[in-house]
């Protein structure tokens, strides 16, 4: 079975073609700047074959018909004809609580993610675009939907319910979501098959750390605690995220800056977390050379507070799950990050966290135990893979209705 896996950002929009028979991954790509000047599409085989293609995107099914033209094409194409795709597998940000699973799209479907829109601004509505731009120029050809909010539907009530007036609640849901819930699930189950432990019987705490970062408390299979919350910004620092904020100083700022709800949003979504304090980057790397390198000591200021904030958050999530088994870094920075990972293990040992200084210095983006033999907690390192999740989750659905 043959699979379009697509994840539609406002600008942006990565794919993968996947051959479930397989489990290969034929392709990967991304068409950037959609809607922008210097729009361009780029293809990458599995035979490390790259091209480029720069050209006019004016809008989402535009991107998706150039991505379409290329993967059928004569010199580049890997399949024939359109008809050689079985189904799409689609990326939704945002399924409130309506989806607790991935599901296959109907009418019913695609008006629940509509309204969750309100929810996701940024992020279904593009998500929309990539099912509705796909059911135009691949009519009848099955879409299953994969939602990032779906794994941490598993959370209790005590642990997603924020201290508001119920009301509130009940009106408009708000509440802990929760996000990259697709890396979390398939990194706690890749380590788990790695380490030949029942998923089932653990207790782990996974960390997603790349420019957007979330945190999750994983107790036998099922998420029951994550940093996120009704929308990516809460929870650990991140390239220009906030993370955890004092409410009331949002309160402080629009009052002494004299501004609108939209411009603090800006604020804390687009000019604080690593880049608001370093004054640097957003770039983890950019930080670490300006930090290591040329003593930035706004840099190194931003790189104690990332390592702190994820330390606090291991301290309370392994009170949350009664202990731990299992400590996973995944995600760009987590996979390629070893000082990081050395500095929020640091002082753990009472915890039962010791690591490997070798291993954990000679770990860059691939699977690896980086703890010491004698530590009671199992550190590892997983790539995570979301794509692959998408396709899977598509493949079950779409196997069960034949």
């Amino acid at each position: 079975m043959k699979i379009l896996v697509l994840n539609c950002g406002s600008s942006s929009i990565k794919y993968q073609l996947w051959d479930m028979s397989q489990n290969k991954c034929y392709a990967t790509g991304v068409a950037e700047k959609v809607g922008l000047k210097g729009s361009f599409v780029k293809l990458e085989k599995d035979n490390n074959q790259q091209v480029r293609f720069d050209g006019e995107i004016i809008d989402h099914q535009m991107g998706i018909e150039y991505i379409l033209g290329i993967l059928i094409s004569k010199k580049h194409g890997l399949i024939n004809s359109l008809n050689e795709l079985d189904a799409v597998g689609h990326r939704v940000a945002h399924g409130g609580e309506s989806f607790k699973k991935s599901a296959f799209i109907d009418n019913n479907v695609l008006n629940k993610i509509e309204s969750c829109s309100e929810l996701a601004p940024l992020h279904n509505p593009a998500n929309l675009k990539g099912i509705n731009a796909i059911s135009q120029l691949i009519p009848g050809i099955k879409q299953v939907a994969v939602f990032d909010t779906a794994f941490h539907q598993t959370m209790p009530e005590d642990a997603y319910m924020y201290a508001i007036p119920y009301s509130l609640y009940n009106k408009y849901k708000i509440r802990r979501y929760g996000f990259h819930g697709t890396s979390h699930s398939y990194i706690s189950k890749k380590a788990c098959e790695t380490l030949n432990v029942d998923i089932n019987n653990q207790k782990i705490i996974t960390c997603h750390l790349g420019n957007g970062a979330s945190m999750c408390a994983i107790k036998n299979g099922k998420s029951i605690d994550t940093s996120m919350g009704f929308t990516p910004v809460e929870g650990l620092i991140m390239g220009t995220r906030s993370g955890d904020l004092d409410i009331g100083v949002v309160n402080y700022i629009m009052d002494k800056e004299e501004l609108e709800l939209s411009s603090v949003n800006t604020i804390f979504n687009k000019q604080s977390g690593m880049m608001g304090i370093s004054g640097v980057s957003s770039d983890m790397r950019e930080i670490q050379t300006a930090a290591w390198e040329d003593k930035n000591e706004r840099a190194q200021l931003a790189l104690n507070m990332y390592y702190y904030r994820i330390k606090k958050y291991i301290g309370a999530y392994t009170a949350v799950l009664g202990g731990i088994d299992t400590l996973i870094f995944s995600g760009g920075i987590g996979e390629n990050g070893p000082v990081m990972r050395q500095k929020t293990c640091e002082d753990l040992a009472y915890l039962g966290i010791k690591i490997d200084a070798e291993k954990n210095e000679s770990t860059f983006g691939v699977e690896q135990i980086i703890s010491t033999t004698d530590s009671k907690v199992t550190v590892i390192v997983v790539p995570t893979n979301e794509e692959l999740v998408i396709a899977e989750d598509t493949f079950e659905i779409v196997s069960e209705m034949k």
